[in-house]
């Protein structure tokens, strides 16, 4: 068929969203404008009685001429030419017009694998694929293929002996899912100090509740853990457990950059390095430190995803952030990703008199037993403070101090009754107000459905939310969601914005669409804009000024005056006793390995941020 239509060695990759395509509203217009169906005894694209009336696209018959695609007023269709030898690197199809996967991250015993790309692009269903939960099709839709036709089909590849030993029960599998918040639904009885006795296979149970800083949350019942408490709970259960295969998949979600780090040196220490071992994350600086070796995902989220070959860490996340990768020869990003230093950024904000929107001296706070100290500091109108330090510390609580929501007990604002908008940490995907994004952004604010006005612009579109709006809330990932939720936040009217990690869930490449859109967003309204976050290159790329909070959870919380990054950055990781340098190519932060010589330089110095 291919060289009856004129094309040669190309295969087409056609996929529908069908949650977000809706023909009884469009007037189907991929079926009316397809030229094969005008020119030709034959269709490329129909409505299927199997699809409830929704469309299929004939990949065999499709020219992708890119009408269907620009015609369908929902961005529910995408058609992808990639060459025909591709398709020998078949690995899953999830159905007709679905996402197709080519290839697998290398199972290598010994080393630990870090897996790097965007969302939707196959990276946790390769590490189903892998965890052996799912059984890879190749391509094949009718039936089910058995296990020793993929063992044939992998035969003479470096694959063939892992998932042979994978298919012959030899292999015991942990996985430390993606989504921690599922957790309770399973494990619905028991304290943490119950489940973790119940699984500690390798007799290391004091000394990985020491290393992740356990002790305080031992007591406490499953169904009560909060995100961050569960995520180190999902973690410590998956290095108790005595396994020839450990896939972590998002370790540092909910996080924040204290337990980041301990969570990094707990794993870098105490997994089994004669293991097969495979960790998948958006954090640079976490991959760069505890990989040996790094993958990298491309393609096209939602219609396939490849995976590059194994490169050293840092070559790899250098590969990833110019956007070339020199083994394949493709470039998977038209711009290259750089880090830039923050000492030039202070010459903006020198304090004039109509730039400075508040001033506070030292407050302090008392409220349920917890005591908030703040050191005195101001905010100028247009600028990005970032606010860092454990949680439970005050964070939240000194901004609504400043928007006039609470009075401290001592001290004063020169605020009076200023409106935020605040996205929250945890995001609910259930509404009384409105079910689809469409209608939830456009309960906020009418304008940021408009294609031509300013708010969908900066915002809806570059966040990428666009693609969103026919989707019911219900239906969106949790990078999805979260992407609505800072879209939500921003596009409101407001004095403050103040954002609560909004790196969560989302990859790289949309951690700087956001970081982007936030420095917009404070420079359009000349408003402060304050972003609490864990992710130390997302802090590192996208603020102006930090903030720095300390003390004891729960009980006290002392938060530092904005300072410049690099200086309030060095103070953090001093107290951590942990040094970061800078690449010399990319700019981009990474951990000195302790007592390296850079380490130690670094600590003589007292430079624990960077050499300047």
């Amino acid at each position: 068929m291919n060289k009856l239509l004129g094309v040669k060695s190309m295969a087409r990759v056609a996929t529908i969203d069908y949650e977000m395509c809706h023909p009884d509203r469009c007037g189907i217009p991929c079926v009316r404008f397809c030229p094969i169906n005008k020119t030709k005894p034959y269709k490329a694209i129909e409505l299927s009685e199997e699809k409830r009336g929704k469309p299929v696209i004939y990949e065999e018959r499709c020219i992708a001429c890119g009408i269907c695609v620009k015609k369908c007023p929902y961005r529910a269709l995408s058609v992808v030419n990639l060459p025909e030898e591709v398709e020998e690197h078949l690995i899953h199809r999830y159905g007709q017009n679905a996402f197709k996967l080519y290839g697998l991250p290398m199972p290598i015993e010994g080393k630990i694998v870090g897996i790097l790309g965007p969302n939707g692009i196959g990276k946790s269903t390769a590490m189903k694929i892998l965890s052996g939960s799912l059984t890879p099709n190749i391509g094949r839709l009718d039936s089910e293929p058995s296990k020793e036709w993929i063992l044939e089909k992998f035969r003479g590849s470096v694959y063939y002996d892992y998932f042979n030993k994978l298919y012959q029960d030899q292999l015991k599998i942990v996985q430390k899912i993606q989504y921690i918040e599922l957790v309770p639904r399973y494990i619905r009885r028991g304290s943490v100090d119950e489940v973790l006795k119940r699984v500690d296979e390798r007799g290391m149970y004091r000394e990985v509740v020491e290393s992740l800083h356990m002790n305080s949350m031992l007591t406490k019942h499953i169904s009560t853990l909060s995100g961050g408490e569960l995520q180190k709970l999902s973690i410590a259960a998956a290095l108790l457990r005595d396994a020839n295969v450990y896939i972590f998949d998002e370790p540092t979600s909910f996080l924040d950059i204290r337990e980041r780090l301990n969570a990094l040196m707990t794993l870098d220490r105490l997994l089994p390095r004669n293991s097969y071992i495979f960790i998948v994350d958006h954090d640079l600086m976490f991959l760069d430190y505890i990989a040996d070796l790094v993958t990298i995902a491309f393609g096209v989220p939602g219609s396939y995803g490849m995976f590059s070959k194994v490169y050293t860490a840092k070559a790899g996340i250098d590969h990833y952030l110019k956007g070339f990768l020199p083994s394949e020869n493709m470039r998977i990003r038209n711009e290259e990703i750089s880090f830039k230093l923050h000492e030039a950024r202070e010459d903006r904000y020198v304090a004039k008199s109509g730039d400075v929107m508040f001033v506070w001296n030292r407050l302090l706070k008392q409220l349920n037993g917890f005591t908030l100290t703040i050191e005195p500091g101001q905010a100028y109108r247009g600028e990005v403070v970032g606010i860092v330090g454990p949680n439970a510390i005050g964070k939240t609580t000194f901004v609504r101090i400043l928007v006039g929501e609470l009075e401290p007990d001592a001290g004063y604002t020169t605020s009076t009754a200023f409106k935020m908008s605040y996205k929250p940490q945890y995001l609910e995907r259930k509404r009384e107000d409105c079910s689809t994004v469409a209608e939830c952004l456009k309960g906020v604010n009418s304008d940021a459905v408009r294609e031509d006005s300013w708010l969908y612009i900066e915002v809806v579109k570059r966040l990428g939310a666009d693609r969103l709006l026919s989707k019911e809330l219900d239906a969106l990932s949790g990078g999805e969601l979260q992407k609505f939720y800072i879209a939500y936040t921003l596009i409101k009217d407001a004095d403050i914005y103040l954002l609560d990690e909004p790196s969560s869930h989302i990859d790289v490449e949309d951690q700087l669409s956001v970081a982007r859109v936030i420095k917009r967003i404070a420079r359009l309204r000349r408003c402060p804009v304050f972003v609490i976050d864990h992710n130390f290159l997302l802090i590192d790329y996208s603020v102006d000024r930090l903030m720095v909070f300390s003390g004891t959870p729960g009980r006290e919380g002392y938060g530092s005056a904005p300072d410049s990054v690099a200086r309030a950055l060095n103070s953090f990781l001093k107290s951590m006793n942990i040094t970061v340098r800078r690449d010399p190519d990319s700019g981009r932060p990474r951990i000195n390995k302790p007592e390296s010589y850079l380490d130690r330089q670094q600590k003589a110095l007292e430079q624990y941020f960077y050499i300047e």
